[in-house]
Order: C-alpha cells, then sequence, then structure tokens
C-alpha cells in the first residue's frame, strides 16, 4: 500500500561549515539588502560576488526570490541558492516554508546533498519548523508518477541546527507527511479497513495502543448513525479508537476525533463528477488525527491523548440510507436525513459520543464539513466553532503559533432552531444553504455533552487543486502542527 509505505526521505544532519565540496546546493537566505552570516562567508570565499550581484541588482533579495547561482571556484558549495525573505517573516511558519520553498526548487533533479544555511535568520527556537518544512518539501502528491518527483537528495544537513531541533523537526515533517499521503491515496486504496489498518501500523511504530470496532461491533455499540451512511459500500464501515498514555493513569486525556469519509459520492443526494473528483479528500479529518497523534507519542509530549477516527464510504446502493429516513444515533438523539450529502456530520454523531465515553478533558474534532465555510472563509483558512471560549481561544493561540490561519464563527442560540426537526429530534441540514457551516457545527454540538470542545473546519485548507512555493497541490496537512501545540500548551 503506497500511503503506509514509509516515505522516502534523506538523511539529516548538523554541521558547522559548509566548505565541503561534497555539497551540491548550499541554501541561504536574504532579508532585503541585509547578508546574514552564512552570505557573508560565501561571500568572502567568492571574493565578493554577491556583493556585487546585489550591488548591481542581479540578486535583490526581495521577498519570493529564488536565486540559483553556480559557484565561481572548484572547491567548496558548486551551486548557491539564495532565497529572499520578507524582514517582518519571523515566525515558525515562516521558517517552515522558507525551508519547504528551498528545497522544492530543488528536488526538480537528481541532488546527493543539500545543506540549509538559513538558521541564522530565524530564532534557534524555530529551527525544528526549517526541519520540519524541509521533510514536507520533499513529498508531494505523484505517488503514481512513472517519473518521481520530487527527487529527494540522500542528505540534508543543517548548519547552525541542533540534533534536538533536528529530531523535533524531523517527527513534525514526517508525521504531516502522513496525514498528506494517506489523504493523497486514491479510495481503491484507502478505504475503511485499509485505513484501520495504516493507522494500526503507525500504532504499532509509535508505541500507540489501537482498538479497531469492525461492523459487529459497532452494531454492538449502537453506532447507527455510522453504519447507516456505510452500508451501501462494499467496503464496511470502521471506527479507530488510538491511547497515547504520556501521563499517569488518573489524568484526564486530551480527545481528537477525525471525520474519515474516504470516498464521498454524495449517497443519493448524488453529487456531480467536478465535485466529486477530489472527494478521496473527505477522510482529511482523520488522517490529520493520525498524523498529529503518532507526532505527540514519538515526542513524548507527557499528556494522556485519545483519537477517534469515524471510518466510511458514503456510495450508493439499493440499501444506500435515504432521504427522509430517522436514524436512532448511540446517544439516542434522532435525526431525520435532508441530505445523503451531508453525512460526515452523522458520522461524527456516533463518534463523539463514543469519544465523551472516555470523559476526556476537552475534545477537537476536524473534518472536511461544509462548502459554506469556504464561502464564509476561503480556501486557505479553517472555521472554528465551540461550546467553550477557553478551549476556542486555546486553539487559537496554538494556530497562531504554529502560523495556520484559523477564524471563529459565532455559535448562538438561535441556530439552534435551524436544525429543528419536525418529526425527529434533529435534522441533518439547516434551513436552506445560509450559515450551512455553523448549522453543521450545532449539529456536531448536540453530541458532544458537557465536555469543553472545538469543531476545527478544515474544508479548505485540508487539499489544494494548485501548488505553491512551499508545497505541491494535493494534501496539505494543515492543522497537524496545531493540534500537537495544543495538546502540550492546553490547561484547563
Amino acid at each position: 500500500m503506497v500511503a503506509s509505505a514509509p516515505t522516502v526521505q534523506p538523511q539529516l544532519g548538523s554541521i558547522d561549515h559548509f566548505d565541503d565540496s561534497s555539497i551540491d546546493v548550499l541554501v541561504v537566505g536574504i532579508r532585503g539588502d541585509v547578508m546574514g552570516p552564512s552570505v557573508a562567508a560565501i561571500d568572502v570565499a567568492w571574493a565578493g560576488m554577491i556583493n556585487r550581484l546585489m550591488k548591481s541588482g542581479d540578486l535583490r533579495g526581495k521577498p519570493g526570490d529564488i536565486d540559483l547561482i553556480a559557484s565561481p571556484k572548484d572547491t567548496g558549495p558548486r551551486m548557491l541558492l539564495v532565497l529572499g525573505l520578507d524582514e517582518q517573516a519571523n515566525g515558525r511558519n515562516d521558517a517552515f516554508e522558507a525551508a519547504a520553498t528551498a528545497i522544492r526548487r530543488l528536488c526538480d533533479r537528481d541532488r546527493k546533498r543539500i545543506v540549509l544555511a538559513i538558521g541564522d535568520l530565524f530564532d534557534s527556537s524555530l529551527h525544528d519548523s526549517i526541519v520540519a518544512g524541509t521533510l514536507v518539501g520533499c513529498d508531494g502528491q505523484g505517488l503514481y508518477r512513472s517519473e518521481k518527483l520530487p527527487s529527494v537528495p540522500q542528505q540534508i544537513d543543517f548548519v547552525g541546527v541542533k540534533d534536538s531541533a533536528i529530531q523535533r523537526g524531523e517527527i513534525l515533517g514526517t508525521s504531516i507527511n502522513l496525514t498528506r499521503r494517506l489523504v493523497n491515496a486514491p479510495a481503491s486504496e484507502i478505504y475503511p479497513d485499509s485505513f484501520a489498518k495504516a493507522a494500526q501500523t503507525m500504532a504499532e511504530d509509535a508505541g500507540i495502543a489501537i482498538e479497531v470496532w469492525d461492523e459487529r461491533k459497532l452494531e454492538q455499540e449502537r453506532c447507527r448513525a455510522l453504519l447507516a451512511v456505510g452500508r451501501a459500500s462494499h467496503f464496511p464501515p470502521r471506527l479507530v479508537i488510538l491511547r497515547y498514555q504520556g501521563a499517569g493513569d488518573d489524568s484526564p486525556p486530551l480527545a481528537l476525533i477525525g471525520k474519515g469519509v474516504t470516498f464521498d459520492s454524495g449517497g443519493l443526494s448524488i453529487k456531480p463528477t467536478e465535485g466529486m473528483l477530489d472527494m478521496k479528500c473527505d477522510m482529511a479529518g482523520a488522517a490529520t488525527v493520525v498524523g498529529a497523534i503518532r507526532a505527540i507519542a514519538k515526542l513524548g509530549i507527557k499528556r494522556n491523548v485519545i483519537g477517534l477516527c469515524g471510518l466510511v464510504e458514503n456510495m450508493i446502493s439499493g440499501d444506500s440510507y435515504r432521504l427522509g429516513d430517522v436514524i436512532e444515533t448511540r446517544s439516542g438523539t434522532t435525526i431525520e436525513i435532508h441530505n445523503t450529502d451531508a453525512e460526515g456530520r452523522v458520522v461524527l454523531a456516533d463518534t463523539l459520543d463514543v469519544a465523551i465515553g472516555h470523559k476526556p478533558a476537552a475534545m477537537i474534532d476536524l473534518a472536511t464539513l461544509t462548502g459554506a465555510c469556504i464561502i464564509a472563509l476561503g480556501n486557505e483558512v479553517a472555521g472554528l466553532m465551540s461550546n467553550n471560549e477557553s478551549v476556542l481561544q486555546s486553539v487559537q493561540r496554538a494556530a497562531s503559533d504554529e502560523g495556520e490561519w484559523v477564524w471563529p464563527l459565532p455559535m448562538f442560540k438561535m441556530y439552534d432552531e435551524k436544525i429543528k426537526s419536525k418529526v425527529a429530534d434533529i435534522k441533518n441540514v439547516g434551513n436552506g444553504r445560509a450559515g450551512g457551516a455553523i448549522t453543521a457545527a450545532k449539529f456536531l454540538e448536540q453530541f458532544v455533552g458537557d465536555v469543553p470542545w472545538c469543531h476545527i473546519d478544515i474544508a479548505g485548507p485540508a487539499f489544494s487543486d494548485t501548488p505553491l512555493p512551499a508545497r505541491d497541490a494535493g494534501a496539505t496537512g494543515a492543522m497537524v502542527r496545531t493540534l500537537v501545540r495544543w495538546v502540550e500548551t492546553y490547561s484547563a
């Protein structure tokens, strides 16, 4: 299975100098007309060549500039890549994207050894982001191309970066790439059972306990909503429960819950072709949980964390769940189905109920839930909706620290009226399209009890049709870093 196979990855190391002739490309950065120590050292070695290029305007150092320069010498690095950086770009995501941009530019052909000397432009507390960004830049969506791109170098070294930062950055980068690979794999490869097996492989490697509920166990546990959505598929549903014990037994866990619709046809409310093409990505919430809990475990964070992934394929058959059906969920709340393409929230209804049974101190769910959130916030920003202001703010802080974009949407009580059903407790869509992201969150709120909870709608940022300098198109791995930071820093 491609998605569960290890990502092709370079050897990583830390060095103090870069005068080695085995270096194919040395990466440095310039902020405006200011040369950092690494650039200044190269300028001296190259008899003032960098300074002359800057004075002539051939090397501008403007934000977004990427210049590849051949060495005038027979010794030392063969080529120099110069990144132009914004003078205000001093955050974790700035370091992450600078490294990812450089490595993506250089992975267009075979190179054995690349050295990044941009650590002198960022505070040492950000160096792990440089390493993580480098590894994310090494991985793309072309899992099945005969010509394998990107072409990953054998060795990447970092100047002035401590081993501890390399270790943390490697864990973060490989965990983000795991999420991306799960999302990028086609639905013929990643379906509920194969996703569960990929999660099991990860759990065994990371020392995480895992429990997988098959369709018989789901029936025993009365997960009728999850079963209803998945019953039309050849591939039966699964519920994955991951447990990481980083603290004492008496410490309540934090819960991470992910929507895992491995393919979404829309069911009987069938999607058009253009709306269905990228629906392999509808399990990005579950994939984000898997990547995040792997990083949390590998980093040895002193918290207890439970991850839950509700896994179904929303297909069409004579046994499809239907519009007008009334489903009794695991919690006993009844749902009237008005749209079978609003299936993710139905799956999460049972998954959230299982989660609160573990008595978490707080919980976050992630889902590619609504196109309405994209209309409200665009493709780059995740929507936040919560029943608890403290939890909402803690997620905002974690995202801000990591440079990932989120924005809160209101959860006024008046929205509750929009999901009331005439024949059941609630219906699975609101009254019309207006406020669709919020009414979806209000639906989920019915299943979280009194647990402090935040819903993150990642429909926009989880998957991209177009590449950027810092990443390939396809799965982005959005929110993995935010979840790790949140688990590290959350306090009730």
